[in-house]
């Protein structure tokens, strides 16, 4: 498995402060939040609630991703992509990627080919993949894309944007199957 650390080449922000009442930092995702889509036996595609605070001043819109750079791919797997959040709001509800977030709020194609949260599904016996969920702080109300702009374009529009970030690491593994 590659080491890739996806926001090292990033300028540092300030970070603030992401949590889940349904994963935690470094710590196995229960199998709800895995991709029944992908095949994974139990999984839901359901997205876990998030809550994040400290973001500073100045922010007036967020956007949330959340990306396994483990995935067997040159370029990883983007689970979910969501822009234009606004300031006002500073948390998501379990399966926040089912319904609508907020007016103006943008979910954009993941890699999963929808616009919802594609759970997590490495391959089997690949070993533990990181399911990095960010909510970055940005300077405008609304960034210069529409719905078309995929998760790479959106970031590169962070990459002028954004202010600060805040990052929440749960893990996920499929065993080997027996031979």
């Amino acid at each position: 498995m590659l080491d890739r650390r996806p926001y090292e080449g990033l300028p540092e922000l300030p970070t603030f402060t992401l949590t889940s009442e349904d994963v935690a930092e470094g710590q196995p995702m229960p199998v709800e939040f895995a991709s029944g889509a992908m095949g994974v036996d139990g999984g839901q595609d359901v997205a876990p609630q998030l809550s994040w605070s400290g973001a500073p001043e100045g922010t007036k819109s967020y956007v949330l991703t959340c990306f396994d750079p483990d995935a067997p791919t040159p370029s990883g797997f983007w689970h979910a992509c969501v822009s234009n959040i606004p300031a006002e709001v500073t948390s998501l509800p379990r399966d926040w990627a089912s319904g609508e977030i907020a007016d103006g709020v943008i979910k954009h194609l993941n890699d999963g080919g929808n616009r919802d949260f594609t759970g997590a599904a490495p391959p089997a016996g690949h070993g533990a993949h990181r399911y990095i969920f960010c909510v970055t702080a940005v300077d405008t109300e609304q960034l210069e894309i529409d719905e078309s702009a995929s998760p790479a374009v959106v970031n590169f529009q962070l990459f002028f944007h954004g202010i600060a970030r805040a990052f929440l690491t749960p893990t996920f593994e499929v065993p080997a199957e027996d031979s």
